[in-house]
């Protein structure tokens, strides 16, 4: 499993503070790393309540979060706090220009897209900032993975001021509907730094 204690945005291990002495220090009190499949039930329960209650529809069914946390888990990644995972995004490779249908279920390897298939937070943490928060996490971690070229997404109309704010630009309507449901497809330019120093002569 990757644990994202080695990219930039974290502190080194030697300039985090010290725990006091004598105190039992069991749990990070807040902690980001890729999920596995064993984290699939509690994904699934945050999805299912967040996306049921206002679309009627989970973008991911626990099968299809099984699947990906199983085939690309390091293109994932939760938040917990004090061990209970709080908010999550769960991503897959994909190798063409536009999502289609095959792109909900498929992950490709050698693609260099990240399709954003989920973000959601827990209903106690909502309304805290820790989504935005998350997504810029996980853009900076993309960031160093030198095969990735952009993120792209599809979202409901009325959530794509979120992710403007997140530096997302709309490509246009997404090819793909679920039911009654139609969507807007976003991305995000992403360049690996491996990929910018290969590409910068130096």
């Amino acid at each position: 499993m990757l644990v994202l204690n080695a990219v930039p945005f974290m502190k080194p291990l030697h300039m985090r503070s010290p725990v006091p002495q004598g105190r039992r220090h069991t749990l990070p009190a807040s902690e980001f790393r890729s999920l596995s499949p064993e984290d699939a039930i509690s994904v699934f329960e945050i999805e299912r309540e967040a996306f049921i209650s206002v679309s009627g529809e989970c973008p991911l069914h626990l099968e299809e979060v099984r699947h990906f946390l199983t085939l690309c888990p390091e293109l994932s990644l939760g938040w917990f706090e004090e061990g209970r995972l709080v908010a999550f995004i769960i991503g897959s490779l994909w190798d063409q220009e536009r999502l289609t249908l095959d792109a909900l279920t498929l992950h490709k390897p050698h693609g260099t897209t990240v399709h954003i298939h989920v973000l959601a937070v827990h209903r106690t943490f909502r309304q805290q900032g820790k989504g935005s928060i998350l997504m810029w996490r996980y853009l900076q971690y993309l960031h160093c993975l030198p095969y990735v070229r952009r993120a792209v997404l599809m979202c409901e109309d009325f959530l794509v001021p979120f992710y403007q704010k997140s530096g997302f630009k709309v490509r246009g309507p997404s090819e793909i509907t679920v039911g009654p449901l139609s969507f807007t497809e976003m991305f995000h330019p992403v360049w690996g730094h491996a990929f910018m120093r290969r590409n910068s002569g130096y």
